[in-house]
């Protein structure tokens, strides 16, 4: 929020100069992010007075002027603004005078005529980011008199990046009451007083849902003059504010939204039709915002409706059909109270941000609607006129939010500052913050004021003290703490070595968002997810996701999107199952590989990663166990993985985990051109782990034996393994496939498998009866349970 130092400096005054100012600000927790000085360099800048105007004779975009700066005679200026004409007044800056940007002006000939200064634009003096002329200014602006003392300059705007929780500061009010409890200062009375009704008139208000409204306050204003404008004071405050004047009745609105921290929505009242109620909006219901949006209104919005139907949008826009316009002479002011359950999320719901529902959602006071509304009256009057009806301001009071005493210890107050601060000053704080204390045993009792909303419990006292006593006075205090020793776990791998180790396989870890669209969950995991956010960011960030791919695959996606044709990704995350209230959350190892086996080097040709390579990863981080439990990859299918290339990991007959090839139309559908693996562990199942147990080495020397068998192209490797080593466990220490081969001479829908036995005994050297005996075993058992025919 931005907000005019001079503007602040009427509120609550302080000795205090902009840096410093901004300094303590910072310090209160509303942080200032930058103090911009307006005004400075622009001192020789007077108000002038165009005289005459006639076209450039040899240039269609420029104009001559005559110019009156108060001098006692015209001076002649060249100006290529469209908006200037004669009778209007502008700032002018002479021969001699150095611009803002930089620029020292000079008498100059343009296109042949001599040019004495310039008629400048708002950017030009430093006063704005955009310009469409030349700076018009009021026509009771003294020619020749500075424009500083016109404009009430120099000035400093000062932006603050304000929390969510302190919605009471989005407010010059609300911020010079912060700052007068700190300086001391004296606040400028928020009372306003009331406008006497001149007319009778009344707009009818039905609150048909006061738990959704339970306040609102309006007044009708007749008759205001369509032609009045907006005084320079306060176009002014908005601009330096960040807003724009539009009309007096809308920049009225927008002042005393910044002024008092209450939005307000003014209405042309001839297009009201019957009473206003506030309600939730009903099945089917459409309404035209002021942009001129239609939007299909959900059943979960609060709208502002007449006879008609809706005709605005509670606490964020309103409605085309009663829009305030040029030629609007009798308006009704609305202020309301809506709460912030039936707010949060709404605009965003709809694709709106506006400052009323920036306000709405983080709570505005209860109790300063009516007093919006008188100090709305008394503005428009005495800019436009007008006479003013009666205030309305209706209330259920049951429905308001009502503020608690809360109770602060005096050792729960050190205890958490860690330091003693005297009782007097604790009171005195807290007196400041316009709550009411009251001294009990052992502490206070603390009714906090209706624009404290944000005051609930202990703590929340707590931190006021802190922020008035001041952070930087409390005293740094060293803490001593006793470390024991961690237990260290034999039973489980750590994440960070399984980390450690896919980094040194030439992994790079992400960490992508748990939210994901529903489309992308359902077309990763095949299941309909029933963990929907109420609330989402936006529809891509919808569900909670059941898989780490999707993550992994967008990332990867982004990555060759930007010509990184070689990507490894892991994750080690969370997924979520089941329905709410009784969801299931996994912790997962995931991974990518995309693109070639190694970076480009020239030694080595290039080979694009395959489903071994995956799988060679896989076991790597298998091979961190230590169990007697055997993992297996048996093929399987996987609704996003192509069929063939997909494979279950089992530990044991437990499932831990899948390794495959993206399923090609998902790599279409995320513009993957190279072909995409994936794998996804259960660390919970995965990384259990034992004890090492240590096995003597062998004197004897290990004999090996190669056999060949030929068998069908549907039988596993994994499965002659495990054949061969059953034969005789005692003697073959492994079993290694060292060749796979088809083609000619093999048979089709055959293959042949070249296998290499390791023979060790620890007690006696083997003889080679020994290592003929056992490879007839293994032969004869791959026989019976392969049909295998051994290769000649």
């Amino acid at each position: 929020m931005k907000i005019s130092e001079s503007w602040l400096r009427e509120w609550v005054n302080t000795d205090l100069d902009s840096e410093s100012l901004g300094h303590q600000l910072t310090m209160l927790g509303h942080e200032v992010d930058g103090i911009e000085h307006q005004g400075q360099g622009i001192e020789d800048i007077v108000i002038a007075a165009v005289v005459e105007v006639e076209k450039h004779p040899d240039a269609d975009k420029l104009s001559l002027c005559k110019v009156d700066a108060g001098d006692g005679e015209l001076v002649d200026v060249v100006c290529g603004a469209p908006n200037v004409v004669q009778g209007m007044k502008t700032p002018f800056a002479r021969p001699g005078v150095t611009l803002p940007n930089g620029m020292k002006l000079r008498k100059a000939k343009i296109r042949g005529v001599v040019s004495n200064g310039m008629l400048c634009s708002a950017i030009e003096i430093g006063l704005g980011d955009e310009s469409d002329g030349i700076m018009r200014l009021p026509q009771d602006a003294e020619v020749g008199a500075r424009l500083v003392d016109l404009l009430n300059l120099p000035d400093a705007v000062i932006d603050l990046d304000l929390t969510p929780n302190r919605g009471d500061c989005f407010s010059v009010l609300g911020v010079a009451r912060d700052v007068a409890a700190l300086t001391g200062g004296k606040l400028k009375d928020a009372a306003i007083d009331a406008s006497e009704a001149t007319i009778r008139d009344e707009q009818a208000v039905e609150l048909v849902e006061p738990e959704a409204c339970p306040r609102f306050a309006g007044r009708v204003i007749r008759g205001i003059d369509t032609k009045a404008e907006t005084p320079l004071w306060m176009t002014e405050r908005l601009r330096r504010s960040g807003l724009r004047s539009i009309s007096p009745v809308v920049d009225i609105t927008n002042y005393v939204m910044l002024e008092l921290g209450q939005p307000l929505h003014a209405y042309d009242l001839a297009r009201i039709k019957g009473a206003i109620r506030p309600r939730l909006a009903r099945q089917g219901e459409k309404l035209v915002l002021l942009d001129e949006k239609e939007l299909h209104l959900k059943t979960d919005t609060l709208v502002v409706t007449d006879d008609s139907g809706p005709i605005g949008l509670a606490g964020i826009m309103g409605g085309l059909s009663t829009a305030v316009s040029d030629n609007s002479s009798n308006i009704f002011f609305e202020a309301a109270f809506w709460p912030q359950d039936f707010m949060a999320g709404r605009a965003r719901a709809y694709g709106l941000h506006t400052d009323a529902s920036l306000r709405f959602e983080r709570g505005v006071d209860p109790s300063g609607q009516a007093r919006a509304i008188e100090r709305a009256t008394q503005l428009l009057l005495e800019i436009a006129g007008g006479e003013a009806g009666p205030l309305t301001d209706i209330v259920v009071a049951e429905s308001l939010p009502h503020q608690e005493k809360i109770i602060l210890r005096e050792n729960r107050l050190a205890r958490l500052l860690g330091v003693e601060i005297d009782s007097g000053q604790v009171k005195q704080i807290l007196t400041r913050l316009a709550m009411k204390v009251e001294v009990i045993d052992g502490g206070w009792g603390v009714l906090a004021p209706p624009h404290r909303f944000d005051m609930a419990i202990e703590a929340d006292l707590i931190e006021e003290i802190a922020r008035l006593h001041g952070y930087d006075s409390i005293p740094e205090t060293t803490g001593f703490s006793q470390a024991p020793l961690q237990t260290v776990t034999e039973s489980h791998i750590d994440l960070e070595r399984v980390a450690a180790t896919m980094v040194a396989r030439d992994y790079q870890e992400v960490i992508t968002y748990s939210f994901i669209s529903s489309d992308a969950n359902l077309a990763f995991s095949g299941e309909e997810s029933e963990l929907v956010l109420s609330n989402p960011i936006s529809s891509e960030m919808s569900v909670m996701r059941a898989s780490l791919w999707p993550g992994l695959v967008s990332a990867a996606a982004a990555n060759t999107a930007r010509q990184q044709d070689r990507v490894r990704l892991f994750e080690i995350s969370k997924s979520f199952h089941g329905k709410l209230g009784a969801h299931e959350e996994v912790l997962r190892i995931g991974a990518l590989v995309t693109g070639p086996v190694h970076h480009e080097q020239w030694g080595s040709s290039s080979k694009s990663v395959d489903f071994y390579d995956v799988k060679a990863d896989v076991e790597a981080l298998l091979s961190l166990l230590i169990t007697d439990e055997k993992f297996r990859f048996e093929k399987t299918q996987h609704v996003a993985l192509q069929p063939g290339q997909t494979a279950n990991i089992f530990r044991g007959d437990e499932l831990i985990g899948i390794v495959g090839k993206l399923h090609p139309q998902l790599a279409k559908t995320y513009d993957l051109k190279r072909a995409v693996y994936l794998f996804e562990l259960d660390a919970d199942k995965t990384l259990k782990s034992a004890a090492p147990n240590a096995k003597s080495i062998s004197k004897f020397p290990a004999i090996r034996r190669d056999i060949a068998v030929i068998v069908d192209d549907s039988v596993s490797a994994d499965d002659l393994v495990n054949a061969v080593a059953a034969t005789a466990p005692d003697l073959i220490q492994s079993v290694r496939i060292f060749d796979i081969y088809k083609g000619e001479n093999i048979e089709g829908g055959r293959k042949s498998v070249a296998i290499g036995l390791i023979l060790q005994e620890t007690s006696r050297t083997l003889t080679d009866e020994d290592a003929d005996a056992t490879m007839a075993a293994a032969l004869k058992k791959l026989e019976e349970n392969f049909a295998a025919v051994l290769r000649d």
